[in-house]
């Protein structure tokens, strides 16, 4: 055991052992479970809080790549841990609860993003969370709260009921420990055996004007369903908060809208090609100089991605035939690329494609 602390320990990096293995399961809620990795030697992490990992889940018989905040702190750089919530009907949720276990090992890639308080520093700062988005606001809490950071720090969560408030001891232990911090749960409702008492129904104006009435000079970090984020950024234009100093991360992949169908024009100089999808049996035109997956939309496909800058890998899909120009930020390993994998975010094709998706 001793060896898993050893302080001259090498640091994990996905390019050369993109393999982690499960160490735990934890349950956090009713529909809440947290899964703990490490490397497959003992290696410490090199994270920012708030940053995510893609994972390669085998489900179905075939990969399909997600990503999850790192929940755990840097400054415990020995394990790191993804906190996820079922979703009803959701592929990955649902497996991830019902199928990983310690001692199972995923590829993984990352860390990335750029949602971290470590890049926007502040003496005061507001997290704003919805459901599984407590994830990058935890790390970041958990940091401040390893460090004794003297960052002035209001975690506010929005939950259906008390049963539903993830973390919800670590928290009351954090702000009893750190005068500078303070955690403020709002409940939709009560829960079965247990009647809130706290702050009711969903996040306004006012009430975020009773939680936080200095919330217009705080740096503010907002992570949740997207009418979540939709529904914060209109309160804060409404208050005439800055948003120079507002920050939003969301991996939200059921929600994907399906867009209405529309005419893609060809560009200016004539050139658009034929996209094909062969396991939806779906086609639609590209011009040259736009995206494959703003074309996908366009046509009104409702195709799974998150980051939309070549960075989480969301959208990495098999390419058949045809030829792109792909300009990523890492999210792609480049065996990965010879091996005929793009990121369709960030692709604009140079000939007709067909692609496995």
């Amino acid at each position: 055991m001793s060896g898993g602390f050893d302080r001259d320990l090498p640091e994990w990096t996905a390019d050369e052992d993109e393999i982690l293995v499960c160490r735990q399961v934890r349950d956090e809620t009713h529909d809440v479970k947290t899964f703990l990795f490490s490397a497959r030697t003992p290696k410490r992490f090199r994270f920012l809080p708030g940053q995510f990992l893609t994972f390669d889940f085998p489900i179905g018989g075939e990969i399909v790549n997600r990503c999850y905040t790192i929940s755990s702190s840097p400054t415990r750089p020995y394990l790191v841990s993804i906190t996820v919530k079922r979703v009803p009907g959701g592929p990955v949720s649902n497996w991830l609860h019902e199928n990983l276990k310690p001692g199972m090992e995923i590829a993984v890639s990352g860390p990335m993003g750029e949602f971290t308080s470590a890049l926007h520093p502040s003496e005061k700062m507001l997290f704003l969370s919805g459901g599984s988005g407590i994830t990058p606001s935890m790390s970041m809490a958990r940091a401040a709260h390893d460090l004794a950071d003297p960052t002035d720090i209001v975690f506010v969560q929005s939950a259906r009921s008390p049963a539903d408030i993830i973390f919800r001891d670590e928290l009351a232990l954090m702000e009893r420990n750190s005068p500078q911090f303070r955690a403020v749960a709002i409940c939709e409702g009560d829960a079965p055996f247990e009647r809130w008492g706290g702050y009711r129904g969903r996040l306004s104006l006012a009430t975020l004007e009773l939680i936080a009435p200095d919330f217009r000079e705080r740096e503010i970090f907002t992570c949740g369903p997207s009418a979540y984020m939709a529904a914060v950024r209109a309160i804060l234009d409404a208050a005439g908060f800055d948003r120079a100093h507002y920050h939003e991360e969301s991996f939200v992949f059921a929600d994907l809208p399906a867009a209405a169908p529309e005419t893609v024009p060809a560009t200016e100089s004539g050139k658009s090609f034929r996209v094909t999808l062969t396991k939806s049996n779906k086609s639609f035109d590209c011009p040259s100089d736009s995206f494959v997956l703003d074309a996908a939309r366009k046509a009104g496909l409702r195709l799974a991605s998150s980051c939309t800058q070549g960075m989480c890998g969301t959208c990495k899909s098999k390419m058949t035939a045809g030829q792109v120009e792909m300009n990523h930020k890492g999210g792609i390993r480049p065996r990965e690329i010879d091996q005929g994998m793009v990121l369709i975010c960030c692709s604009k094709p140079l000939s007709d494609l067909v692609i496995e998706r």
